[in-house]
């Protein structure tokens, strides 16, 4: 009885990881926001001031979190990362090319 147990788990084992599947899509990094890559971001190095007062201000804040503290500013078209009061990176946002809708 344990060996026809152990069989049956085998075997629904072996169906269901035949089933799943997944697509791997690769997009090379240069190419992502291809669109968007001309547009002026906030260096590395600058201040919370100096990205104010240069690209005004952001649209949604996200407060620190972390040691060291890392937090966001949300721009229409990029995301900068700041440890504490410096500019850590910005980030493009994604553009999908075939945009999909809610009713898709």
């Amino acid at each position: 009885m344990a060996k026809l147990t152990s069989t049956a788990i085998v075997l629904s084992l072996a169906v269901g990881i035949s089933m799943v599947q997944a697509e791997v899509i690769k997009l090379p990094i240069g190419a992502q926001a291809a669109q968007k890559q001309h547009l002026e971001r906030p260096e590395n190095g600058m201040t919370r001031g100096q990205v104010a007062a240069r690209f005004g201000e952001p649209q949604s804040v996200v407060s620190s979190v972390g040691d060291p503290p890392i937090s966001t500013w949300e721009y229409a078209d990029y995301v900068v990362f700041f440890e504490n009061d410096r500019v850590l990176h910005s980030v493009l946002k994604h553009v999908p090319l075939h945009p999909v809708t809610p009713d898709q």
